[in-house]
């Protein structure tokens, strides 16, 4: 005789449902998520929408000087960036992602004159989104 099929019913009175979230639950307590003071990594995560006035050439510009950060930017250990390739990007057309070896290599990112210099003249093209990610 084949076993019954599995149901939600089924899975909680195994115990499986409770072993599942449990699981879950501990997958996500604050000793597996870094606090903002812990030492590590960290992914700086951008992504543009771009307003009329920004040229083929402008956003090209953009990409090439965003890459370039990497080797001239202390603490800046790796940059990916380019346009979007995902259909829910919902009007972001161009994004990246910037890994630094701290929170301090991102914090002094934000001041260093390369990037200040950036801001510029992107900053009047873009409306931007960011979120800075722990690994």
């Amino acid at each position: 005789m084949p076993p019954p099929p599995m149901t939600r019913r089924t899975l909680v009175r195994s115990g499986a449902l409770a072993a599942s979230a449990a699981t879950l639950i501990s997958a996500a307590s604050p000793s597996s998520l870094a606090a903002p003071d812990q030492p590590g990594a960290i992914f700086h995560v951008f992504a543009f929408q771009w307003k009329p006035a920004a040229t083929d050439e402008l956003k090209n510009k953009a990409a090439v000087d965003i890459a370039a950060f990497q080797g001239q930017i202390p603490g800046l250990l790796e940059v990916h960036v380019g346009r979007n390739a995902s259909p829910r990007g919902k009007g972001y057309a161009f994004g990246g992602i910037m890994k630094f070896e701290s929170q301090d290599s991102l914090d002094a990112y934000v001041q260093h004159p390369l990037h200040q210099a950036l801001l510029v003249w992107l900053l009047p093209l873009v409306d931007a989104i960011e979120l800075d990610v722990r690994a």
